[in-house]
């Protein structure tokens, strides 16, 4: 049985393909898709000045998207035959709500393709699962000095949390603190 409203168009279920401009489509990820996710999240490294901190390989983006437990998810936008787009997401869970949430982990459109819809479809497309799911909560960061992202976040309805810190333990003090 179908559980969608039969006014609700197909476009917009976080599971269907969409038509997006110039003959790009919107879809979830599948096998095959990982060296153009990989591009993208690089690519991404390199805009965000960290051309060198990519660990990621496309036999680790197969495991974690499409192994036997994935717990990352990604949408992509592809033209052409060529990913150009990537939402990376994953699962939260607040306590306060009692629910599930997305945070979206990466979200990135070559600079060729922007300014076409791509970037706010992928954001359209996870809130869309947000709904679909009974999720209060998309969630993500950006980079202070990254007024452009900033910008388009703002035009969307995002609102920053300013009261909260990204707080991380990685290399040495993870092992210290293990």
């Amino acid at each position: 049985m179908n559980s969608q409203s039969p006014s609700r168009s197909t476009a917009a279920r976080s599971d269907a393909i969409q038509s997006l401009a110039d003959g790009a489509v919107l879809r979830p990820a599948r096998p095959g898709d990982e060296p153009g996710i990989l591009s993208c999240i690089q690519a991404l490294a390199v805009y965000e000045r960290e051309p060198d901190a990519v660990e990621n390989t496309a036999g680790a983006l197969t495991e974690t998207l499409f192994g036997d437990s994935p717990n990352v998810f990604a949408h992509v936008v592809e033209r052409d035959g060529r990913i150009v787009g990537i939402a990376v997401w994953f699962l939260t869970y607040s306590t306060w709500t009692g629910h599930n949430g997305i945070w979206l982990e990466d979200l990135y459109v070559f600079d060729e393709f922007r300014g076409r819809g791509y970037g706010k479809a992928l954001v359209s497309r996870l809130a869309t699962v947000c709904l679909e799911r009974g999720y209060p909560r998309l969630e993500w960061t950006v980079l202070d000095w990254n007024a452009p992202s900033i910008a388009f976040y703002r035009l969307i309805g995002a609102e920053p949390m300013s009261e909260w810190t990204t707080q991380r333990v990685t290399g040495k003090a993870l092992a210290e603190l293990a």
